[in-house]
């Protein structure tokens, strides 16, 4: 695949294997780059990831060095772009609490730099920091569409509910260039394969001419990210995704081309966004959303320091409440990632917020279920296809699931 240029965009090497994490030299360091230098950034922090064996920190060594480093001007850093060639595309899922079966994710990492994100902690897989690198090194899975037609080529592959998106978005900047997930829905679409997209990018608007058709025949659903309707809350909780009011302005032009599309409200932060629910709910609805569905706040791992970092230098007067009040919601921990309870928090005001959002869907005519997708129309890759595929393919088409914290 030939990428495009971009003068904010760095491709810097390709990869044709999953890298080990245990054993090779350490590249994330914990330190910080100069928050002022990273506008659009969502942390400025290259925060150690759990398998590293050492750390580093700046030191003052008596001459003046830090002094020196602080008054030197960083440049911000350019997105590198790390080309895969992925082996299969599919992982399954076996978790309770998630309402698909199987997962695809075109790209490692996300450049939205949203500080909330749960997915940060699986850049720890590839040595690489959950915290600068998750956003600034992305890792495209440039053979995606490929590898999904072999997957569907093998006779052992039966139709199930799919979400394309789940940890990072698909959307997110670098595919207007790369195309990866387009290939993908083309693949979907050629296939009569069903699909559930979950975006927070205006960007899925270039692919109407792709969903439109596959949701007359019920083969697609979308939801949309409204995190907040604070666009200046919005540019510092996710400074490179879309404006609240752009988001709000695709989900109504999906709705009008027919596409059954709904609203996610997640994650809910005490304090943050959470007073807004009933209002991002409302103009959803107002939008065209005929569902949606809301998440807590979650703090897997690496993101947990992450977002405590975030909460002292964005609003240092609220952070000991909004973490207070998320240790209510989780048994008095930061993060409880038991199946069920990570997804719904438990608690006096865990239930207040549910019955928030119960009320507010039923006033709106909002379905709390995830809308209906018919898997009956898959149609599987021709034998010659099969064929052609079968030495490279092995009897299974799906990774095992990956850890969903």
């Amino acid at each position: 695949m030939a990428l495009a240029n971009d003068e904010n965009t760095v491709y810097i090497y390709s990869m044709s294997f999953k890298p080990s994490t245990h054993n090779k030299p350490n590249q994330a360091q914990a330190l910080y780059v100069d928050a002022g230098t990273l506008k659009g950034r969502g942390s400025a922090w290259a925060i150690a990831h759990r398998f590293q064996n050492e750390l580093r920190e700046q030191y003052d060594d008596g001459w003046g060095s830090l002094d020196q480093e602080a008054q030197q001007e960083h440049c911000p850093p350019s997105t590198e772009i790390i080309e895969e060639q992925a082996g299969r595309i599919l992982s399954s899922n076996q978790s309770p609490d998630i309402p698909f079966d199987l997962s695809i994710n075109p790209y490692r990492g996300c450049e939205h730099g949203c500080i909330y994100c749960f997915a940060r902690p699986t850049h720890s897989y590839l040595n690489m920091s959950p915290g600068l690198d998750f956003e600034t090194r992305i890792v495209a899975k440039v053979n995606a569409a490929e590898r999904l037609s072999a997957a569907f080529a093998n006779p052992r592959y039966q139709p199930r509910l799919l979400c394309l998106g789940a940890a990072t978005d698909a959307y997110q900047p670098v595919e207007r260039k790369l195309g990866i997930t387009r290939g993908l829905i083309e693949v979907l679409s050629a296939h009569r394969h069903p699909v559930s997209i979950v975006t927070k990018s205006a960007g899925i608007l270039r692919d109407l001419d792709l969903l439109a058709p596959m949701a007359e025949q019920s083969l697609v659903s979308v939801y949309v990210s409204v995190t907040t309707l604070d666009a200046n809350l919005s540019r510092r909780l996710e400074p490179r995704a879309a404006s609240p009011q752009r988001r709000l302005q695709a989900l109504q032009a999906l709705a009008e081309a027919g596409i059954p599309v709904g609203v996610s409200v997640s994650p809910l932060i005490p304090f943050l966004n959470e007073p807004e629910l009933e209002q991002i709910l409302q103009a959803a609805a107002a939008a065209g959303a005929r569902a949606a569905f809301s998440i807590p706040l979650r703090l897997p791992w690496e993101v947990n320091p992450l977002f405590q970092d975030w909460l002292q230098k964005h609003v240092p007067d609220r952070a000991a409440r909004v973490m207070a009040r998320l240790r209510d919601m989780r048994g008095g921990r930061d993060n409880d990632a038991r199946f069920n309870s990570r997804m719904q928090g438990e608690g006096l005001w865990a239930e207040l917020n549910r019955q928030r959002f119960h009320k507010a869907c039923a006033r709106l005519g909002l379905g709390r279920d995830r809308m209906t997708l018919d898997l009956s129309r898959f149609q599987r890759p021709h034998a010659g296809f099969m064929r052609a595929h079968s030495a490279s393919e092995s009897t299974s088409s799906t990774l095992p699931q990956i850890e969903l914290f």
